[in-house]
Formats: C-alpha cells, sequence, structure tokens
C-alpha cells in the first residue's frame, strides 16, 4: 500500500463545499456568454447576485426557494450591499454610478420599491459599498477617492415622512486615489485607498458634515490592500475593538480604536507551508507534504470571519489568519477569485468567469460527519485518512467515535476502494476507546466538577441526572456554543443540524447559574477528588457514591464531639479508621467546620497560634537591626529559630524526619564519589581529611537515624521524588491578614536563603539534597509563601535542579485546579482558552498565568506558545524558557515571534530589556545559530575557513541573531558573540563583529574566502580604509584566484574571473575596479604596479578606467563652472 501524505496535526481546520451552486445559476440564466454574475454579497436571510444585464437576484437561503428579481436600466449591477441590522434593505451600484437603495417590504408583503437614488457619483465607477452597522445609511466609495453617505428616510415611519423628507447625500471626504474597500464599526468608518488607509469618526462633528479624520501609519503603499475592523468577542469587557490594515509583503497593521499602529504581523514565512485541500465533490483532496517558498502577497481586501478570523484572497488562493495570535489558520488552493462575500463561517466565492462556489469552514470533525450524514463516504474516508490526526484527538473523537468509522469502512466497496479500507484499518488501529484512559480522565474529573463551595463553607452537591455528555458539565463557554461553531448548514438538511443542536440538559442550567460559586479565592479548597480515574460511567457512579458516603462520615464524626464524653469515649473505637480517612479533609476545611460545629472552639485552646506569632514577632523585631540584616549568618540564625516554631505548628513531622535521612543518605553519597575519584591519585594529603568526614557524616547519620519514630515512611518511598506528596495550599486554621503577611515574609526570606529544617549548616549538603529541602519545604508551607519571589528565586539559584521548578507549577495546579480555565482545558480548544485566560485579564505578573501557560503547553505543544506573546510581560521570555526546558527550540520560537511582534524600531530595546542577566545573551544565541540552521559542512570547510557564498545560506533565526549580536555589549562578550558565529558559520554575524573588534584583517580575509564583492562596501565600514588594506585585499584576492578560480592552465594574462560573467566574484581585477572607482583610476595605477598586479588585468581595465578618467574630468570641469557662476553672483550682489 502506498503511503499517503499526512496533513499535520496543527491544521484541525477546512474549507468545504457541500453543495453545487451551479444548477442555481443555471436556474437564473448567469451560467451563459451573454448574461453573467458580475457581484455578490450574502445576509443571514439572503444571497444577492448582480448580474451584467443590470438586473439583482435575491435568493432566500432557506432552501433556495424564493428569490426576488430587481432590475435596473442604469446600467448593469457592479457592487450590491445587503443592510445586515435591517435585511429589509438593500443598496445597489450601477455602472453608470448610480447608486439605488431597495426597501424589499417583506415583512408587509408588497413589492419592493425604491426609496433612494443617489447621482453623486455619477460617471465615475463605484469601487465599494458599506451599511452602517446601526442606522439606515449607506456608504459610498468611488474610483477617484470620492467617499459620501446616503441616509435613507424608511417607509416605516410613515409614507408622508418618506414621501417629503429626503436627506442630502453628505460628502465624507475625498481621498488621494480609488476607494478599494469601505467597513464601519461604532461610528467610525474605515477607508482604504491605494495609498494609505483613513479612520474617519462621523460621531463627532465639528461642524455641519464635517467630520475628525486620522491617517493611519506613516508608510504609504501603493495596490490595491484592504482593511477591516476587528470586533472583540462577547466576554472581552470594555476593550475596544481592533482594525488591521493590509501591508505589501503579506504583512498586516493591526491598529488600534484610535488609529494609531500597535504592530506589524509578518505572514511571509509561515505562508511556505503547503496549502490545504478543499473538501469538494468535484475531485478528491490531495496534500503534498513539500515546502513552497515564503510567499509575497499584497491582500487586496480583508474580512473579519467568525470571532477570530481574518480572511483574505489573491489569485492563487484564499487565506485565512489568526491575527491576534500571528497564526494562518490555513490557506487554499483556488484559483480566479473575483470577489468573496462571508457570514459568520459561509464564504461565498465569485470567480472571473461568472461562477459561484459556496464554501463553509469547518471543524475536521464536523466536516466528516456531514458528508457521512449526506452519503458520501468516498470524499469521508479521504478525508479521515488525510486529517488522520486531527480524527485522532480527543475533541474529534466526540463526534467520530469508533463506531462511526466502523460503520465508514462498511459502507466502502471492497472490490474496487481496497487501499483506502487498508488506510482506514490503519487509522482505527490508532484509535483507542471512548472509555479509555483519556476518557476516564474526563470522566472523573467530571465527577467531582458538580461540587460547590458555598461562602459560609457548606458544600453543595450539584445533582448530574439526566446530562446528556462530558460536555454540557464543562464551563460557560462550552455550554453557550456560538454560531460560529454549531457551523450552520443549507437549510434543505435542517434535519441534519438538530442532531448537533442538542438542547443542554438540566444538569448544565444548574451548573451556569451557580457559576459564581466556583470563582472562589483560591484559599478555599475543594477537598472532595475522584481518588483515581475510573473507566466511563462507572467513574461517575463510584466518586459520587464515595463523596456521600465520606460526606456522611465526616458529619457523624463531627456530631460526636457535641456529645458526652462518656459517649464519646464509647465511639472513638468504632470510628477510628473513618477519623483516618477524613483527617486531610478536616484540616482542609476550616470554614465548615466552623458553620457545622459554633460550639467545638470551646473544647480546643484559645488562639492555636500564639507561640508562633511570639515567636514571628520577635523574628521581625530582630530583622529590623541592621547588624542581623545585613549579616548573613546571623540572619540565617534568626530564621532557623522562627523555622522550629513554624514546623511544629504546621509542619509535618514525618516529612521532617524523612527528609533528613534522605539529605544524610544523599550526603554520604556524594562524599563516597568524591572519595572514589581522589582514590586516582594515591598519596594525596586530602585523602585522610576526606576519609574522616565521611566518617563523621556516616556516624551522624547512624545516630539520627535512631532517633526517628519506627512509624516513619521508609526512605524509599522519600527517593521516588517530592512530587508524590500532597501541597498545603491553604491555612490550616484562619490567620488574620497582619500575621499571615509576617509569616509570608518570614517563609519566603527562608526559601530564599536556603534555611530548612533538619539542617542548619549550609557547607556539606549537595545539590540534590538542596533540592529535595526546598520541594520538601514547598510542599508543607505553599499557602505561606510569595510566589513571586519564589519563583524568581528558583529561576536564580535552582536553574539546574528541574525538579524544583517541577514542583513549584506541581503547586500551582494544585491551587487552581478548580479555577474555569482549569476545567475548560479538558474539552475547550486552544482559541476559547487563550479567549478565556484574556477576559480573566488584567493577570499583570501573577503566576497563575504561568500555570495556566504549563496546562495549555502541555496539551497543545509548540502551537501554544507563539499566541502566548500577547500576554508579555505577565510571561516572560524565562517563564517559557522554563516551561519548555525540555525542548529549547520551542523556547527560540517564542523569542522569535516575540521579538517581532513589536515595530523594528523598538525590537533592540525590547531586546535589551529581556537579557537579564546578561549571561543569557550568549546561550540564546547558542540556541539561535544551533536550531534551523544549514548544516556546518556546508558552511565551514575542514580547515575552518568560509566555503565560497556561505553567507548567502538561509538561517531560520537570522532577524533574532543579528539583533543579538548588534546589541551593545562588552569587548569580551562580543568576542565570545564571534567565536560562536565562526564555529557555527553565520559568516554576517562573524563579519561585523570582526569589524566592530577592529580585526580588520581577519574580515577581509574571510572576505575573500566567502567570493562575494558585495560584501565590500561602505556602509557598514567593510571597505579599505588605508594602502596596506587595500594591498592587502589584493594579495588575497590573486591567492583566492591561484587557490579557487584558476583550476586549468592560463591563457595568457587574461583572468577568467575578471570578466563581466562573474562580475561579483573576488578577483584581481574585480578589486582593482573598486580602487579605482575609491581612489581614483590615477592613484590606483602605481598602488597596482608596486603589487607587481598590472600584468593581470584585462583591456576592461583599461577601459573602466579611461572612463572614469573622463568623468572625473567632467565632474572637475562642472565644478569649477559653479563655482565660477556663484562667484560672479556674489559680486553682482555686492555692488
Amino acid at each position: 500500500m502506498a503511503s499517503v501524505p499526512i496533513v499535520p496535526d496543527s491544521y484541525n481546520h477546512v474549507l468545504a463545499e457541500f453543495e453545487c451552486l451551479d444548477p442555481l445559476l443555471s436556474a437564473l440564466r448567469l451560467d451563459s456568454s451573454r448574461l453573467k454574475c458580475t457581484c455578490i454579497d450574502v445576509s443571514k436571510r439572503w444571497l444577492a447576485l448582480g448580474s451584467s444585464g443590470g438586473g439583482l437576484n435575491l435568493i432566500q437561503k432557506d432552501g433556495w426557494k424564493q428569490r426576488l428579481f430587481l432590475t435596473h436600466k442604469e446600467g448593469a449591477i457592479s457592487r450590491v450591499a445587503c443592510c445586515l441590522h435591517d435585511e429589509d434593505y438593500v443598496a445597489v451600484a450601477t455602472s453608470s454610478g448610480l447608486v439605488v437603495v431597495w426597501e424589499l417590504n417583506q415583512e408587509r408583503r408588497g413589492k419592493p420599491e425604491r426609496i433612494y437614488v443617489s447621482s453623486e457619483h455619477k460617471g465615475r465607477k463605484v469601487t465599494a459599498l458599506c451599511w452602517d452597522t446601526a442606522a439606515l445609511r449607506v456608504f459610498v466609495g468611488d474610483h477617484v477617492g470620492k467617499v459620501s453617505a446616503i441616509k435613507i428616510n424608511t417607509s416605516k415611519q410613515g409614507k408622508a415622512a418618506a414621501t417629503f423628507v429626503m436627506f442630502p447625500v453628505q460628502i465624507i471626504t475625498t481621498v488621494d486615489s480609488r476607494v478599494v474597500q469601505l467597513d464601519y464599526l461604532d461610528g467610525r468608518l474605515l477607508i482604504s485607498s491605494l495609498t494609505r488607509t483613513y479612520l474617519c469618526d462621523t460621531e463627532r462633528q465639528v461642524l455641519v458634515y464635517l467630520e475628525k479624520f486620522w491617517k493611519i501609519g506613516n508608510k504609504e503603499r501603493d495596490g490595491e490592500f484592504g482593511a477591516c475592523f476587528f470586533p472583540v468577542g462577547k466576554n472581552s469587557g470594555n476593550q475596544q475593538p481592533l482594525i488591521y490594515c493590509a501591508r505589501p509583503g503579506s504583512r498586516m497593521w493591526e491598529v488600534n480604536f484610535d488609529g494609531e499602529v500597535q504592530s506589524t504581523h509578518q505572514f511571509k514565512q509561515l505562508l511556505s507551508a503547503p496549502p490545504l485541500p478543499v473538501v469538494t465533490l468535484r475531485l478528491d483532496p490531495h496534500y503534498t507534504t513539500s515546502s513552497s517558498s515564503p510567499q509575497s502577497l499584497s491582500f487586496p481586501k480583508l474580512l473579519c470571519l467568525t470571532e477570530h478570523c481574518v480572511m483574505t484572497w489573491t489569485e492563487k488562493g484564499i487565506y485565512i489568519f489568526l491575527p491576534q495570535s500571528v497564526q494562518v489558520l490555513l490557506w487554499s488552493e483556488v484559483k480566479d477569485i473575483q470577489d468573496i462575500a462571508v457570514y459568520k463561517n459561509e464564504l461565498f466565492c465569485l470567480h472571473t468567469n461568472g461562477k459561484v462556489v459556496h464554501l463553509s469552514l469547518l471543524l475536521v470533525d464536523r466536516c466528516i460527519e456531514r458528508l457521512m450524514r449526506r452519503g458520501y463516504w468516498t470524499l469521508a474516508a479521504r478525508v479521515s485518512c488525510l486529517f488522520q490526526n486531527s480524527v485522532i484527538s480527543c475533541r474529534a473523537r466526540k463526534n467520530l467515535p469508533l463506531d462511526k468509522l466502523e460503520h465508514l469502512k462498511s459502507q466502502l466497496d471492497a472490490s474496487t476502494q481496497q487501499d483506502l479500507i487498508m488506510q482506514l484499518e490503519e487509522l482505527v488501529s490508532k484509535l483507542e476507546p471512548l472509555d479509555s484512559a483519556c476518557s476516564s480522565r474526563r470522566s472523573s474529573i467530571s465527577s467531582h466538577e458538580s461540587f460547590s463551595v458555598l461562602d459560609s463553607g457548606i458544600y453543595r452537591v450539584i445533582s448530574r441526572r439526566g446530562s446528556q455528555s462530558d460536555e454540557d458539565s464543562c464551563s460557560l463557554h462550552s455550554q453557550t456554543f456560538s454560531e460560529d461553531e454549531r457551523l450552520k448548514e443549507f437549510p434543505a438538511h435542517q434535519e441534519d443540524e438538530q442532531v448537533e443542536l442538542e438542547p443542554v440538559s438540566h444538569a448544565s442550567v444548574t451548573v451556569e447559574a451557580d457559576r459564581n460559586e466556583t470563582f472562589l479565592p483560591f484559599s478555599i479548597p475543594l477537598p472532595f477528588r475522584s481518588p483515581s480515574p475510573l473507566v466511563s460511567l462507572q467513574a461517575v457512579k463510584e466518586s459520587v457514591s464515595s463523596f456521600v458516603r465520606k460526606t456522611t462520615e465526616k458529619i457523624e464524626k463531627i456530631s460526636t464531639l457535641h456529645m458526652s464524653p462518656d459517649t464519646r469515649g464509647r465511639q472513638e473505637a468504632k470510628a477510628e479508621e473513618q477519623l483516618q480517612e477524613l483527617a486531610v479533609h478536616l484540616a482542609a476545611s476550616p470554614q465548615e467546620e466552623k458553620v457545622l460545629e459554633p460550639q467545638s472552639c470551646q473544647l480546643a485552646e484559645e488562639d492555636p497560634l500564639r507561640d508562633l506569632k511570639a515567636a514571628t514577632a520577635e523574628a521581625v523585631a530582630k530583622l529590623q537591626d541592621p547588624l542581623v540584616l545585613l549579616e548573613p549568618e546571623c540572619l540565617r540564625r534568626v530564621l532557623q529559630e522562627w523555622l522550629v516554631y513554624l514546623e511544629e505548628r504546621f509542619g509535618s513531622k514525618e516529612h521532617s524526619a524523612s527528609s533528613v535521612k534522605t539529605i544524610k543518605a544523599a550526603c554520604v553519597e556524594d562524599q563516597r564519589a568524591v572519595l572514589d575519584q581522589l582514590d586516582l591519585a594515591d598519596g594525596e594529603p586530602g585523602d585522610k581529611e576526606q576519609s574522616n568526614t565521611l566518617e563523621h557524616c556516616t556516624a551522624k547519620e547512624n545516630t539520627d537515624g535512631n532517633c526517628v519514630s519506627n512509624t516513619m515512611c521508609e526512605e524509599s518511598a522519600d527517593l521516588k521524588g517530592p512530587l508524590e506528596q500532597c501541597f498545603q495550599v491553604s491555612a490550616p486554621c484562619v490567620i488574620a491578614p497582619d500575621v499571615q503577611k509576617d509569616l509570608t515574609e518570614l517563609a519566603t526570606l527562608c526559601f530564599e536563603l536556603r534555611v530548612f529544617a533538619g539542617q542548619s549548616s549550609e557547607g556539606c549538603l549537595p545539590l540534590a539534597a538542596w533540592s529535595t529541602l526546598a520541594c520538601r519545604f514547598m510542599q508543607s508551607y505553599f499557602f505561606l509563601l510569595d510566589l513571586k519571589r519564589l519563583k524568581q528565586c528558583i529561576i536564580t539559584l535552582y536553574t539546574a535542579s528541574p525538579e524544583v521548578w517541577e514542583t513549584y507549577v506541581a503547586g500551582l495546579k494544585e491551587l487552581t485546579s478548580h479555577s474555569p480555565v482549569a476545567l475548560a482545558m479538558e474539552n475547550e480548544d486552544m482559541l476559547k482558552i487563550l479567549k478565556q485566560l484574556h477576559d480573566l485579564g488584567p493577570w499583570d505578573d501573577s503566576p497563575l498565568l504561568l500555570v495556566h501557560a504549563q496546562r495549555l503547553y502541555e496539551r497543545f505543544g509548540e502551537t501554544a506558545l507563539r499566541p502566548l506573546i500577547k500576554f508579555y510581560p505577565s510571561i516572560l521570555p524565562s517563564d517559557i524558557k522554563q516551561l519548555c526546558r525540555n525542548d529549547p527550540a520551542h523556547f527560540l520560537a517564542y523569542l522569535d515571534s516575540l521579538v517581532k511582534s513589536k515595530p523594528e524600531d523598538k525590537r533592540s530595546s525590547l531586546l535589551r530589556s529581556l537579557l537579564q542577566p546578561e549571561s543569557v545573551r550568549l546561550e540564546w544565541l547558542c540556541l539561535a545559530v544551533s536550531h534551523d540552521a544549514p548544516q556546518r559542512a556546508n558552511t565551514v570547510d575542514a580547515e575552518g575557513n568560509p566555503r565560497p557564498r556561505a553567507h548567502l545560506f538561509t538561517w531560520g533565526y537570522s532577524q533574532l541573531i543579528l539583533l543579538l549580536i548588534k546589541l551593545p555589549a562588552d569587548f569580551v562578550t562580543k568576542e565570545r558573540m564571534a567565536d560562536i558565529c565562526k564555529s557555527h558559520g553565520f559568516w554576517p554575524g562573524y563579519l561585523f563583529l570582526c569589524l566592530e573588534l577592529d580585526r580588520r584583517t581577519e574580515a577581509f580575509t574571510h572576505i575573500a574566502h566567502l567570493d562575494d564583492l558585495s560584501l565590500l562596501n561602505g556602509e557598514d565600514g567593510s571597505l579599505p580604509e588605508t594602502t596596506e588594506e587595500w594591498k592587502l585585499l589584493l594579495h588575497l584576492a590573486q591567492n583566492h584566484n591561484t587557490a579557487s578560480h584558476h583550476q586549468g592552465p592560463q591563457n595568457g594574462t587574461a583572468v577568467s574571473n575578471g570578466s563581466p560573467a562573474c562580475p561579483d566574484c573576488i578577483t584581481v581585477e574585480n578589486v582593482a575596479l573598486l580602487l579605482a572607482k575609491a581612489i581614483g583610476p590615477n592613484r590606483a595605477l602605481p598602488l597596482l604596479q608596486e603589487c607587481g598586479l598590472t600584468l593581470e588585468l584585462s583591456e576592461r581595465f583599461a577601459g573602466v578606467c579611461e572612463i572614469l578618467r573622463i568623468a572625473e574630468k567632467r565632474q572637475r570641469a562642472l565644478i569649477q563652472t559653479m563655482l565660477e557662476r556663484c562667484d560672479r553672483f556674489l559680486w553682482s550682489q555686492q555692488a
């Protein structure tokens, strides 16, 4: 079986054509050579098709049954625009320049009538029409740049008003060139011409009919480039819409609502990916994995598609972007497109031959499901095999379970489609049943999502009876699907849509109604969690049963506190096992205990934190003394004394003892490793001292080990890693805010100074032991630590200990396990999760955003990193480097995207601010030159010299490398960067650094090896400046010719590479010509004679020198004439 190219898993959307509109065009007689479709527009109800005969066809999209035909004697229809907020109005522009507004009167079942005819643009070509989004107003633009507004007085306000009140045409402005596109939103009109884009505030009128304008950006352009508004989502709060303007070279400007350019997005490199096929019945889909060259395109129009996408097209294909995350959702080859009209996820493409194609933007699984429901089995199978990476994903499995794929395979013809059946069988073999680990994990999570904690501390159980799927219990976003995600089909297949749009269950509504209860402070935990993933519905049943059982036992336990001592004593033995099971939950829910047992506080101590408060106050007072604060040993001693009280109140004795034992063992192992190394050099005086140290540590270990309780966990359990222990993310008891503040400060200082329980000296512990202690400390006192300082400390002190960072992230995950983002992470797609994160902002520098980014990266991989640039500086590159420390290439892609998201003049300052500490510059440079780079053998020869033209190779991160190199740095750093560039063969950067370091001889030597005369220019200082440098360059060229260009015998005195056939090579003649142009031919000849190189010059050199002499002579004569004229003029003015 031949292997079939598979679409990468990063693509999960596709353009699909489910119905052919050719019969519709034939019925309208728009498929002939005499009459064809000239323009198109679409709304929720209508598909409007203008014809070359002056007729406007309005087809009702619901079943394509009803249509209206509006005639115009003024000429062919050139533009049409449907009013989206009132579909009873349509504006039409004719070839003569007239603009006609129609009222369809569909509500009153009357005949359509013209209510306005504008001749303001008569004799001109109308190039753009746009409706106001709220009022009945049409904006018109023509080919000379004139923009006008037509205000409509509707007959719905009364027949008399419509007859006698006719508003005059309002002239908005006249721009400098043809209007390419108009767009309107919230009182702002966007005008895109051939040279630039203008923003007009139509609501802010200074005088009558005078608006305020802004020019967007400073750089002009030349050609058809579109612009559009980008409305923000429903949950974005008060965020204003954005504007996207097309720029040359596959670029877009991102502009705020005030017309200020925020950033430039470059899609040129992203468009080098191969195109995705369009799913259509006309031909089988095919995909090629070979990447093409980057596409430098001009986008003639920009259209907003769904909530997150911007769509455009060229003569080559259709392109759909995610501009906010600077990504290409997809691009597909669709030739000869004249215009496109969009409504939500529907695209109606008008081709230059008059044909109309209806496409839909769909998720791959939705597309396959619809093909199967329509009976297109072969096409559905081919799409499944082509997009099998998307089919395998958990999200797609909800719509395409195994039984559906098996049914699809059974519908294929075994005699003629054997290859396709084998491909489907291979796809099915890669799928695991829905009740496997992934699904059971989701079921387990769903089982405890239905529990909530009220403000009083009481636990509330929400019934899940009647829920239809695990998807119903997700977050609010997953329950209220937008129309775009429902992916509306043709109304002729409404029975298909009824399957997709199932009603939301009662359980889902209950969860939504209690949404405010899930946004609890993170200090209030939800302690009842499913113990482990079970299988399918059995997991839900057992988890709920377990919760009810444990809750009942807890209430019984609490009720015993109100009994008499005798009664309580008789029940203690019976409830001993239950108490052990519930101990953790009772400690984690003090507020509930406070509600259910208001008298229990009388049985406890009056103030359980009395000793800790006194020790804290004493420690804080001591830290006020500068002699203590500025002396590390004294400061560490004070913290060690205070830590004893903290351990006594909040610490775990088992953890402390086991940690001491584990650390002692690690210390002994390190000492033995040192002695093993020292055994290789017998007789040195250090051996005896090391041996004594080992004996001392071993003896101390035995002494301490005898003091450990026999009930302590075994040492092997501690060596499994710190992540297996539970976190204390909430305070075990109520702590006053002022006391909490002091405890947080002291606990964070302990972590920063590495003051941990069981170890007071800093000298003899290895790094692994310190890492274990740090992890234990975080697990025990996570609720007391300052998370921001904690993160910075880990990045600084524990760079070589990844387990410390993993423990920190695990604590953050525990802290945010019930946040809306964490609950939505399992079922939502990446765009919805990013939007939810954006809506929950601003985050500032909260570490909670970091853990959500970690979850995104763990689920979606590198694809999730690029959109995170929108959260800078809340998420820094140092954070991303920690997230993907196992795959530095992912961090490099994020860093490159972050830098490129800024304007070019601000990239250097941004990169310089990120280089903290300065040492990361060399680390980042090494990463950039070692990833997405050519092979070293192609750039460097065996002797370490550059290969000819090796500087012309493409480096994926060349812009980032050059920015790092050109930033200011000290001399030593510059030398190290030059060595890095030389070792990896990045010769443009190496030459730049050589010139900066004044190593000009070395630079000229490498330029000669690179054999490119264009490297010798005066702009970057690489042109020789002295006679000695010219002599050196001439000798280098001579030696290079001998080694490289004269492989065969010479013919006379001619140099083959000096001919015009090789004008850019480093040859004696080319360097001599450059010398003559730089210092003049009269001074160049003596220098060449001195070097003995005149015999190697051809007649071409003599001719060029003669031309230079003539030009120099004429230039001197011209200067002399101008000086004489100036002299005569000045004397005449003086007289």
